[in-house]
């Protein structure tokens, strides 16, 4: 595993972001680990965030994009904070670009905040995490209704290798957003990462994974996670 990815999974726990015990999720299930991307909040943060992020775009999807599109509302801070990472790292003027919630009919009209899309646009979308996949419903309509642009991916943070919307168990959400939709799909690390990386390990002072939370892990997987 990358060193960028180690470090970003210690970089999770440290930030509160990653947390292991018994969560409800929204969809409802039971889940012995939870991550929660609204934790990051001090400038340090925020800083650090979007250069893991533009790293991870960097390795997997090259130089060769306009814009970095984070759907509202959480994705709004993602793409800026990577946006400005991308160009202190690599000197690339990247956009950003995200859509508001309710269409705005004075001052800033429109639908979009930030830069606006042109044709021939190449665009990577960034989210924090896709559980589900339910939220791309949303967000690639609104995105290629702007301009004749194309999506070369989508990047999240983390994998959680579940299944998606089609109940398919060879399918993790991200490979079917990516079947659905025609673009690529990845994460800067994926929860099979994480559980290698801090199995038994230290990590902040304590040992997160242990046996016991292992066995909660791989159940939890044993009934939602791809096979």
């Amino acid at each position: 595993m990358e060193a960028y990815k180690q470090e970003f999974i210690e970089f999770m726990v440290e930030s509160d972001v990653l947390k292991f015990g018994d969560f409800t999720l929204k969809s409802g299930r039971k889940s012995p680990f939870f991550m929660n991307a609204g934790a990051y909040v001090t400038g340090t943060q925020l800083m650090r965030l979007g250069e893991y992020y533009a790293q991870a775009i960097h390795e997997t999807y090259g130089d060769d994009f306009d814009v970095l599109f984070g759907p509202a509302y959480k994705g709004i801070p993602l793409a800026v904070v990577t946006a400005v990472a991308y160009s202190r790292l690599y000197g690339r003027e990247i956009r950003y670009c995200s859509n508001r919630k309710e269409v705005k009919d004075h001052g800033d009209t429109g639908i979009l905040l930030g830069s606006k899309m042109k044709d021939g646009d190449r665009v990577v979308m960034i989210e924090d995490v896709t559980t589900s996949g339910k939220s791309m419903e949303e967000t690639v309509p609104i995105v290629r209704a702007q301009a004749d642009v194309t999506i070369v991916g989508l990047m999240v943070s983390l994998n959680r290798c579940e299944v998606g919307l089609s109940g398919d168990r060879s399918k993790s959400a991200l490979d079917e957003v990516a079947e659905t939709y025609g673009f690529a799909t990845s994460a800067i690390v994926s929860m099979e990462d994480v559980v290698s990386y801090l199995y038994n390990k230290p990590c902040q002072g304590r040992i997160l994974i242990d046996d016991t939370m292992k066995a909660s892990i791989d159940a939890y997987y044993e009934q939602y996670g791809v096979r």
